[in-house]
């Protein structure tokens, strides 16, 4: 089992524990998300501040066993990419 975290910008709380859904997890809470072989808690962090800017972050604690990992981040990476104009 590993322990992984990752802090998401700009990706609203809700809609990350919605991919995480998509990807076979349950949602026990709106800051818990569990599946088989992997659970995820979610946080929501202080906004991020450029200047005048501001946005959202969320903090990932991801409980994953080792055969599941790379599958998962790789899932994972793939719905929250974002491209730019």
């Amino acid at each position: 089992m590993q322990t992984i975290v990752r802090e998401m910008r700009g990706i609203p709380l809700w809609l990350l524990r919605e991919y995480l859904q998509e990807m076979g997890g349950t949602a026990v809470n709106e800051h818990f998300v569990q599946a088989a072989g992997w659970s995820v808690r979610l946080t929501r962090m202080e906004p991020f501040r450029l200047g005048s800017l501001e946005v959202g972050q969320t903090r990932l604690e991801m409980e994953v066993e080792d055969q599941l990992v790379d599958g998962l981040l790789e899932e994972l990476s793939k719905k929250t990419l974002r491209a730019g104009a």
